[in-house]
């Protein structure tokens, strides 16, 4: 019988230590060299609805600022499509550089559960870099909606039920299930009808093609103003500070009626973490410019500039929230 002498083998175990914090030091210093050198070249920012929207609406003024600071371009990618999911595929499969990041909205989230199959792994295929901004929500009516305010909004889908239309910016948007969650929660049948983007479903709104949306507030707030559009509420638990005449849904007789529009950014999953530190450091940067802020107030825009756990953890809580959502109110794919 051989006995191993206890030095030696200690000797081993501390060589298999150093070895291993060799490799942990080596991975370290390359995350190091990174930041250091990151970005070098111009960032595509993908955005996935049409331009005019919400998501460009912020996306662009964004892109200039951070573009000033980084000291390389910050090219916006417009890929709409499919509630957004084209975009997300699109950069799921992108080389995790931290060359190419996608806005997101919280169809982001929803999208998880309201899509039977996804081309991508909404937790497992992205990494979370900055939630970026909130923004109220307004319930908007056409020309052709004689309801003024929620109560009369309740009776007349019950005085017809499915003929009032509601558009939304797209199927999964955030748009689409805030209007399925009011119906369910009024006990009321509205049919919904999905375009493009935010652009489109004014136009809609604008041509009296449909009834009323559940839309971002810095879209349809111009023409709310010019007298084309009527506001009905704020989806918000609080009023807007951009249009603080407008009651909240909750005011008008649905106590806990609370959705927010919200705008963050991720990368593919495996960008380097000291890459996506270093954006959410600048996107936190960028917000704070008074410049910038009068801009995105202008529109309705509450700042956020988190760091990447934060963004994490949010997209987590948002996926659980809409999956019950979608559950509860029977919303689907139009």
């Amino acid at each position: 019988m051989t006995h191993r002498h206890p030095t030696s083998h200690r000797r081993r175990q501390l060589a298999g230590l150093l070895a291993g914090m060799a490799v942990a030091g080596s991975s370290l210093l390359a995350g190091m060299a990174h930041a250091a050198t990151w970005p070098s070249k111009p960032i595509q920012l993908v955005i996935p609805y049409p331009p005019g929207g919400s998501a460009d609406l912020l996306g662009r003024p964004l892109a200039l600022q951070l573009q000033q600071q980084l000291g390389q371009p910050v090219v916006l990618e417009y890929k709409p499509g499919a509630g957004g999911t084209l975009a997300s595929q699109y950069v799921a499969r992108a080389k995790p550089d931290g060359y190419t990041v996608l806005m997101v909205l919280a169809a982001h989230a929803i999208n998880d559960s309201l899509y039977p199959k996804l081309p991508y792994d909404t937790r497992k295929d992205f990494a979370p870099v900055s939630l970026v901004a909130n923004l109220p929500m307004i319930v908007v009516g056409s020309s052709k909606l004689q309801a003024k305010n929620i109560g009369e909004l309740v009776k007349a889908a019950q005085a017809a039920p499915e003929k009032l239309t509601y558009g939304s910016a797209g199927n999964g948007n955030t748009g689409h299930l805030a209007g399925a969650l009011f119906a369910s929660t009024a006990g009321v049948k509205m049919t919904h009808v999905p375009y493009k983007g935010s652009a489109g479903v004014v136009n809609a709104m604008l041509a009296s093609d449909i009834d009323l949306t559940f839309d971002s507030i810095s879209t349809s707030i111009p023409h709310v103003r010019s007298g084309k559009l009527h506001a009905l509420a704020v989806t918000s638990a609080k009023r807007s500070a951009l249009a603080p005449e407008i009651p909240t849904v909750q005011e008008q007789g649905f106590p806990g009626f609370d959705i927010n529009g919200w705008y963050a950014v991720i990368a593919p999953a495996g960008t380097p973490a000291d890459i996506t530190g270093k954006l959410s450091r600048e996107i936190a940067t960028a917000l704070q410019n008074p410049s910038l802020q009068s801009q995105l107030a202008a529109s309705g825009y509450e700042p956020v500039g988190s760091t990447p756990e934060a963004l994490g953890a949010h997209i987590d809580r948002e996926m659980e929230r809409w999956a019950a959502v979608v559950k509860a109110t029977g919303a689907r794919i139009e």
